[in-house]
């Protein structure tokens, strides 16, 4: 029985891409879930956080973290990070993938072939 995985991420994010392009080139079945699009909940983001620590999952690096108030950004916990990724679905690191297994956050070409 051939696992389908699922990869969270936006449309127009590069990593995204070519996490999607490796994970076809290596014949890899996976579902798409745009984050922008399909939106997240709290069950799926607990779900993360639970399975990696809730850090990995915030992108500090993001326009949406960058908008957001010195107020916003400080004294972080699991909870306030997953209503900020809740309201703000772009502030979730990018891709996640969900092999039913693990979730790998972020992509680079070794992580995935050493993982998958």
């Amino acid at each position: 029985m051939t696992t389908t995985f699922t990869l969270y991420g936006i449309k127009t994010c590069q990593t995204v891409k070519k996490a999607r392009q490796w994970l076809e080139q290596h014949e890899k079945p996976y579902r798409y879930h745009d984050v922008r699009v399909d939106g997240l909940s709290a069950a799926q983001l607990a779900d993360f956080a639970a399975r990696v620590d809730w850090k990995l999952l915030l992108n500090r690096s993001s326009t949406a973290w960058r908008q957001l108030s010195t107020e916003q950004q400080s004294d972080l916990n699991q909870d306030k990070a997953i209503a900020l990724i809740l309201a703000a679905p772009t502030l979730m690191k990018r891709p996640v993938l969900d092999t039913g297994e693990q979730l790998l956050v972020g992509f680079s070409a070794e992580h995935y072939e050493t993982q998958l």
